[in-house]
């Protein structure tokens, strides 16, 4: 049976290295798709994915539980993707990436999410993002973007307003 973040932490922390492999395998495929929201290439969002899991395990041992896991990397891959960001005048997604809202269709096509994305405000994007991108509860993304929870619920939601509107 694999184990929950906290005990694979625990393990990593008393020096069992090699339940490392296991925390990255979890986590790696949603923390590069979230880098790819971000970067203009796949070779950079690769590059920051490495980045956020060398962050995590460079200061695993002072790591103490105070939110969910999967909150606190999120937390660090979105720190480096901002740093990304401000070296970027545009924003623009290359990979095949969807958004998805109960209240808003499926959308996949690269150019139409580029587009619909473009509308929004960088504070809104990245609400979309991490809530129907990446399906975070807003609880996790007001921990990751150190904003309260009702803050990132109105921006979800004047931004499924504006992308309803436009699509």
């Amino acid at each position: 049976m694999p184990l929950n973040d906290e005990k694979l932490i625990l393990q990593i922390q008393r020096g069992n290295i090699e339940y490392a492999n296991e925390l990255i395998e979890k986590h790696y495929s949603s923390i590069l798709r979230y880098c790819t929201w971000h970067c203009h290439n796949t070779d950079r969002a690769e590059d920051l994915t490495q980045e956020t899991f060398l962050r995590v395990f460079r200061d695993i041992d002072s790591y103490e539980q105070r939110g969910s896991f999967r909150a606190y990397l999120y937390t660090i891959a979105h720190h480096l993707c901002i740093d990304e960001n401000r070296k970027q005048t545009t924003f623009k997604i290359e990979d095949n990436i969807s958004i998805e809202d109960n209240n808003l269709k499926k959308v996949e096509d690269r150019d139409q999410i580029n587009f619909l994305l473009n509308l929004l405000n960088p504070a809104q994007r990245e609400a979309i993002i991490l809530h129907c991108g990446e399906q975070l509860s807003f609880r996790e993304i007001s921990q990751i973007l150190d904003i309260p929870a009702r803050t990132v619920q109105s921006r979800v939601r004047v931004a499924l307003t504006i992308l309803r509107k436009e699509k």
